[in-house]
């Protein structure tokens, strides 16, 4: 039984799909079917069943892929230890981020990481909270950069700052002579909104929950389906309707000709708290404070108003 077997068990447990698994496991199906079948067959026990169009996990096989990620973490754990001696900056930082964070932070916090720790390059992935979770827990990734509310297991949370949402719409816009925008108001529109799955759209949500009685009507809300803030930008710069924004994805600059306006709710505004997560047994805290401190500057050096 090696780590490299559990490894396998436990994303085709999470994938329950051979080529999905392997993909992820960067080997060959046949590889990772064998050393499966391998590992089964040294237990005694059948952990998957198998189908031509579906992999289930059996009952038992259950508790042993549960058991299977404790030592993976551990022994992620002890890869952590034994870097805990050198250098915290010396060596590469694998960091997450939310999709409506990633974007328009990281531009900015990689130079400014550059010059604080030169020798600390990061290695960067964007994902869907749950995803980012799944991947700190298993020792994927130190750290991730997550909206709160964020609560997990021996992982601790630190807020970097409040971000003010903004209403961005097209220039003629009848709003443009307003300075603020009412929550309310956003029911008169024709308002883009993520698709599903990802929380900026939830917290729009949760801001203002008469928007949720109108999502089935066509009328009134459009809901761009598995869409990003980019897309949802560009539909706005076409006149497709309005959207809400974190005030970091605004980008009215983006286009020509002024395109595009945005404008601040009217207190007290919606807003949302980001923050770095990371294990609690995470070995380097000089990478984390030094990812802390150049967000930090990276926010001071923010113009006032996009």
């Amino acid at each position: 039984m090696t780590l490299t077997e559990l490894r396998y068990i436990v994303t085709l447990a999470q994938e329950r799909h051979f080529g999905r698994a392997a993909e992820r496991c960067f080997v060959s199906q046949p590889t990772l079917s064998v050393a499966v079948k391998k590992l089964e067959e040294e237990l005694g026990v059948a952990l998957f069943e198998r189908s031509k169009s579906t992999v289930q996990v059996t009952p038992l096989g259950e508790k042993i892929v549960e058991q299977a990620q404790r030592v993976l973490e551990q022994s992620s754990v002890i890869k952590e230890l034994a870097t805990a001696g050198r250098d915290q900056l010396a060596s590469p930082l694998r960091l997450g981020a939310i999709y409506t964070i990633g974007p328009y932070l990281f531009p900015h916090l990689v130079p400014e990481l550059t010059r604080l720790a030169p020798q600390m390059p990061l290695y960067i992935e964007e994902g869907f909270t749950g995803d980012l979770r799944r991947k700190l827990r298993s020792g994927e990734l130190d750290a991730i950069i997550v909206a709160l509310p964020f609560t997990e297991t021996d992982v601790v949370t630190k807020p970097l700052y409040e971000e003010p949402f903004e209403v961005l719409m097209p220039a003629d816009h009848a709003w443009a002579a307003r300075e603020s925008i009412d929550k309310e108001d956003l029911l008169k529109e024709r308002l883009l909104l993520l698709g599903e799955g990802h929380c900026f759209r939830d917290q729009i949500l949760e801001a203002c929950p008469a928007i949720s009685h109108k999502l089935n009507s066509p009328h009134n809300t459009l809901t761009a389906e598995g869409g990003s803030l980019e897309t949802i930008r560009h539909m706005v710069a076409s006149r497709l309707g309005i959207t809400v924004l974190p005030h970091s994805a605004v980008g009215t600059g983006h286009y020509e000709s002024g395109l595009l306006i945005s404008r601040p709710f009217s207190p007290p505004g919606p807003s949302r708290t980001v923050a770095i997560a990371w294990r609690a047994s995470f070995p380097r805290p000089q990478a984390i404070d030094a990812v802390t401190e150049a967000i930090a500057h990276c926010r001071a050096a923010e113009p006032e108003s996009a």
